[in-house]
């Protein structure tokens, strides 16, 4: 194979943790969302003509959180579709709570909208827009996460091509599917791609098994940790571009 075979034309993403620190956003989104259903679904009961009853007082959200991961289980070809799993889990929940089929998703439906608005509040790193600006030029650039993120609805998102959330292919990360799929679209094979991420099992391990590069963004792993041939550290993803460099070198 010749340097032209395996020079790099592709770069795909993760997007949290990766572009953004994610951490903060989700823990808010999970706290905000189910306060917006347990005060809004109070007023409504109430307007009806009903006593005074809270969902999150009977269905605390721990009990939401465990129930999610019950259905997880139940259905593993959705298990990494969290949306379908957080609307199934708040309709089997509020018609628990006492609600028709029909107002349970009602009242789901409108919760997730809730959470799909928090969910972006995310703030990418100051670096992220022009190091994403700066690789269109070189590089065809896609994303794939296992996230349920409406990334089309930020700015960020118009540098990439190909945006596929794997979770509803139904094959989240680490299997191959999203992987294939998205280097398919950008026209690239797995030699001539570096993939981008923060998990070792779910973005580097399933890259270089198909014979991508990979670039693992990790700033609490050793800087000493042992990598495999074709997989590369980076304390954060502003460090990309001397990496490239370094890679057009060897």
């Amino acid at each position: 194979m010749n340097r032209h075979d395996t020079r790099l034309c592709a770069l795909t993403f993760d997007l949290d943790d990766t572009l953004w620190d994610n951490q903060g956003v989700m823990a808010r989104a999970e706290q905000l969302h189910y306060a917006w259903l347990d005060e809004q679904l109070a007023a409504w009961l109430a307007a009806h003509g009903e006593a005074p009853r809270h969902f999150a007082e009977a269905v605390p959200v721990t009990r939401y959180q465990a129930h999610r991961r019950h259905l997880a289980k139940q259905h593993p070809l959705r298990r990494g579709d969290f949306t379908w799993i957080r609307e199934r889990a708040l309709v089997e929940l509020l018609e628990e709570f006492g609600l028709s089929r029909a107002s349970a998703w009602l009242w789901a439906s409108l919760t997730m909208t809730r959470f799909h608005a928090l969910r972006l509040e995310v703030s990418p790193y100051p670096e992220a827009e022009p190091l994403l600006e700066a690789l269109t030029r070189d590089y065809r650039l896609g994303a794939i996460t296992n996230g349920n993120l409406a990334f089309h609805r930020l700015a960020l998102s118009r540098h990439f091509e190909v945006i596929i959330a794997a979770g509803e292919m139904p094959a989240p990360k680490p299997d191959a599917r999203p992987f294939l799929a998205t280097l398919s679209r950008l026209g690239a094979t797995p030699a001539r791609a570096l993939h981008v991420g923060d998990s070792w099992q779910e973005d580097i391990l399933p890259a270089i098994r198909l014979g991508m590069r990979a670039a693992w963004i990790a700033p609490h792993a050793p800087a000493d940790t042992p990598m495999p041939r074709g997989a590369y550290r980076l304390e954060h993803v502003r460090e990309l571009p001397d990496l490239l460099e370094r890679m057009e070198r060897e």
